[in-house]
């Protein structure tokens, strides 16, 4: 539920209805609204059956399962789209050393790999928000005023936990120098809104430009007063302030998929 705010409006008409939640003259806000309180009832009712973790399970098995129905549907029609592909350039891939059938592969998994990477974070991320659902449900998603610039001219923060500004990422293995003036320009517009920026990422880049870039962004930061998370601190931190232990969930679910395979 926590990606309503992606949907257009007749998606949401249709996912509303699917609660059950009434969308006779409301607008796109009301109607986020009104799934948010639909969720906390479904939450509040958890807490008071003490089987909050068991909710929490299914709702991440479900989002897994529906992600995964997504990827295999995009991995399918890109590589039926691929048989219709021009592959004279095969003809380069051999004078470089790469037989024909290893560049079909590598042409395949270039294209698929962005499915994957685009869906894994996605996934990863709005898990860990449900997590923090979970522990505030008076949190969420949040739009500040840009106040050190003009463009944007706001800035989302992925879940405001009380003061706390979280923002959730996979991975950032993005080696552009701009990146650290927009983040720059961030933390410190949501520091003057009187949030504490916090930044937690589950998997840090392993090339040394992208490294020295987290350095960077790690140093700004601190130059607010703000939290880094990054790797297993990042996983700690969610546990910490969640209760819930992202982690093991998600190896559970890895696990029962290899079984799966397993006995197909």
């Amino acid at each position: 539920m926590l990606k309503v705010e992606k949907l257009n409006k007749k998606e949401l008409d249709e996912y509303c209805t699917s609660l059950g939640i009434d969308i006779k003259k409301k607008k796109k806000s009301e109607l986020i609204d009104a799934v948010y309180a639909h969720e906390r009832e479904i939450i509040n009712q958890a807490i008071a059956n003490d089987d909050c973790l068991a909710l929490l399970k299914e709702k991440i098995c479900k989002l897994a399962d529906e992600y995964a129905g997504n990827l295999k549907s995009k991995i399918v029609a890109r590589k039926e789209e691929m048989k219709g592909d021009d592959n004279s350039h095969y003809l380069i891939y051999r004078v470089l050393g790469i037989p024909h059938d290893e560049g079909v592969l590598i042409d395949e998994y270039q294209n698929t790999g962005r499915f994957l990477y685009k869906y894994a974070g996605s996934f990863l991320e709005e898990a860990a928000t449900l997590c923090m659902f979970f522990s505030n449900s008076q949190g969420g998603k949040t739009l500040v005023e840009n106040t050190i610039g003009t463009k944007p001219k706001t800035f989302e923060i992925d879940f405001l936990n009380g003061n706390d500004a979280v923002e959730l990422k996979w991975r950032d293995a993005t080696t552009d120098g701009d990146h650290i003036t927009k983040e720059h320009t961030r933390v410190k517009a949501i520091k003057s809104h009187g949030y504490k920026p916090v930044r937690v990422m589950f998997y840090y880049p392993q090339r040394e430009q992208a490294i020295k870039i987290q350095e960077t962004l790690k140093t700004i930061y601190a130059g607010v007063d703000g939290e880094y998370y990054a790797g297993d601190e990042a996983w700690d931190y969610l546990k910490a302030v969640s209760g819930y232990d992202l982690k093991a969930i998600l190896v559970e679910i890895a696990n029962k998929r290899d079984q799966e395979v397993t006995n197909d």
